[in-house]
């Protein structure tokens, strides 16, 4: 409240002198000319700053705002001898702006606080000891020391020293997490109990903690249908009331010659009329929506995101890394001519130089490979698997297309999970079984989103027993199996021509041809991805799938309580319009009305931040 003080202390004296005058002017204490000098004064103390600022719009062709709709009826209610109800309308109006501001500054605190997961200084190690340094000057590969209690400032790979994160700021969870020599680390988790050395891997503007900020402050950017329709409303609304204004002021005053009376009910038309209600509480809705959500390790990528995913209906999930961990490993090996330890040997030499987790689980499962092996000529072939030379000898590893392509009579396997054919000059070598598990809060996430009349579809490039074995278990509304990328896409595609609005949940990588094409992308798991947060609507900081129903709910609540806003200002307005044209009620009540709106609006606005209690 601090940063309000003068405004407050400004209403405060204004309604001091306000009551004093009305006590004056009923015990006849003064002449006419003061009581009006009095009534002047306070309401120069309250309106200066307003009139101040309709002048300025003026002067930029900005003419018809609430500050002009505010101060002409004001000035008109001056004109006319109500002294009172002029200074009551401008302070009430200066009241209405103080709580505006008050509720704008609760939400810009609020991002304000995401920005301090990022420092802008960092302890760089150099050959004579450490040295604060400004964050931005540090290059890839620098060394940085970090002390416990202490933010990352950058992305990068713990070099010495372990530790626990408090992974909070940039994903939502508050569960410490363990990190040693090699693992990764994110700028913006705070190192709890460990001093460690980090190796710098990105720099202070490609940073997690800098594309956090950066989605979050231009998330107002991109604007919903409903922040819009606003803003051409009034556009169009204040000059249209003038228009009226005038009409009521001029038309039933030449026929009934009662001039002062419609004046008067022509500026209570005014007063009523003033949009700012609307004008500030839909903004302010998507502003501390958007805002909360990031607290929570949800990044919505602005209004017109958080309008699309309340109006979806059906959510197309990818399964490995989304549904699933992702931690694959080797639960069976079948050799056909050679023995188990050869034919891992030649499936992990292959898939030597990628990160797929099934790559990956293939090297951990036979360990470190000879030194005198030569790979050679490898080719990723996407959605299928790899060709490469080993020696000179010419191995496939991949799946079942990738043998069917190339001729090879491959046995299946009646194991459930991912199977991974090995090849060797065209001649079947054995399989691989490699599976993953379920993440524990898969099966609340997709059941909780099919409570809420939502369609659940998972699209895999996996195989169709490992697919429907999920399925099953998850109870996934709709399935698609062995798809390749460009696949996924064609399948979107289909699902979005039955008219209903799409979201596709991934991890961001392989996905972002699908994240791209539906109605809204959904990146799951996307710390430190830059494919992620570039292609996708909405970005989920963590692994946990659940948090697809909390942005769904959260973008629900928002597009409710902005539509709740809409419907009880106009309707409001409409009604005291009615009453104030018809001279049921005066200036004072017309005001507060106004006023009154505006409050509640507000207030049922930043409601939109606070919805962790049914969450």
């Amino acid at each position: 409240m601090r940063e309000h003080r003068r405004d407050i202390i400004r209403i405060i004296i204004s309604a001091v002198i306000l009551i004093f005058g009305v006590i004056a002017s009923n015990a006849g204490w003064f002449s006419g000319t003061v009581n009006l000098l009095i009534f002047a004064a306070a309401y120069i103390v309250a309106g200066f700053e307003v009139m101040e600022a309709s002048v300025k719009n003026i002067t930029k062709g900005e003419v018809f705002d609430e500050n002009f709709l505010m101060s002409i009826a004001s000035i008109g209610a001056f004109i006319i001898g109500q002294y009172a109800e002029a200074v009551f309308v401008m302070l009430f109006f200066c009241v209405g702006e103080l709580f505006e501001h008050i509720a704008e500054g609760r939400s810009c605190k609020a991002i304000s606080a995401i920005a301090q997961i990022r420092p802008d200084t960092a302890r760089l190690v150099t050959e004579t000891g450490e040295a604060e340094v400004a964050a931005e000057s540090v290059n890839i590969g620098d060394i940085i020391s970090v002390n416990p209690g202490e933010i990352i400032p950058l992305d990068g790979v713990v070099a010495d020293g372990a530790s626990s994160l408090n992974t909070s700021a940039v994903t939502g969870e508050s569960l410490p997490v363990d990190v040693g020599v090699g693992d990764k680390v994110y700028s913006g988790c705070v190192n709890i109990n460990g001093a460690v050395k980090i190796r710098v891997t990105e720099r202070f503007g490609d940073s997690t903690a800098s594309k956090i900020l950066e989605l979050v402050e231009n998330s107002n950017k991109k604007k919903a249908g409903t922040e819009r329709f606003i803003t051409r409303f009034a556009r169009y609304y204040t000059p249209v009331v003038v228009i009226c204004a005038l009409i009521v002021a001029v038309i039933p005053s030449i026929i009934t010659k009662e001039y002062s009376v419609w004046i008067y009910r022509a500026l209570m038309f005014l007063v009523v009329s003033c949009p700012c209600a609307l004008v500030v509480s839909v903004p302010l809705t998507y502003f501390a929506g958007i805002g909360g959500a990031a607290r929570k390790g949800i990044l919505i990528k602005g209004g017109n995101a958080a309008e699309a995913l309340s109006k979806t209906r059906t959510v197309a999930f990818d399964k490995t890394g989304t549904l699933t961990k992702g931690d694959f490993s080797v639960v069976a090996v079948h050799p056909q001519k050679i023995d188990e330890k050869t034919l891992l040997l030649v499936a992990a030499a292959a898939e030597y130089n990628s990160n797929h987790p099934i790559s990956v689980s293939l090297k951990a499962a036979y360990g470190k490979l000879p030194e005198n092996i030569k790979i050679q000529d490898v080719i990723e072939i996407a959605g299928k698997g790899i060709q490469a030379k080993i020696g000179d000898k010419s191995v496939l590893v991949g799946n079942d297309k990738l043998m069917s392509d190339n001729s090879v009579d491959f046995r299946g396997c009646h194991h459930s999970g991912t199977i991974v054919h090995v090849a060797v000059d065209g001649e079947y070598y054995g399989h691989i079984v490699i599976s993953d598990s379920l993440k524990p809060e898969a099966e609340s996430a997709v059941s909780e989103l099919k409570k809420a009349g939502v369609k659940t579809v998972m699209l895999t490039g996996d195989s169709e027993r490992r697919a429907l074995e999920v399925v099953n278990k998850l109870g996934i509304d709709e399935y698609h199996a062995n798809l390749l990328p460009e696949e996924k896409v064609l399948k979107l595609e289909e699902l979005l021509s039955e008219g209903n609005k799409l979201a596709f949940v991934g991890d961001g990588i392989n996905d972002a041809p699908a994240l791209a094409r539906s109605d809204v992308g959904i990146a799951m798991g996307a710390l430190g991805s830059d494919a992620a947060i570039e292609a996708a609507d909405i970005v989920i900081m963590d692994d946990n799938p659940d948090k697809v129903r909390m942005a769904k709910r959260i973008s629900d609540k928002i597009s409710r309580i902005a539509r709740q806003n809409i419907c009880f200002s106009i309707g409001v307005k409409m009604i005291i319009l009615l009453l104030s044209v018809s001279g049921l009620c005066n200036m004072w009540v017309a005001a507060f009305a106004d006023v009154g709106v505006l409050v509640l609006a507000v207030l049922n606005s930043i409601r939109s931040a606070t919805y962790y209690h049914y969450i």
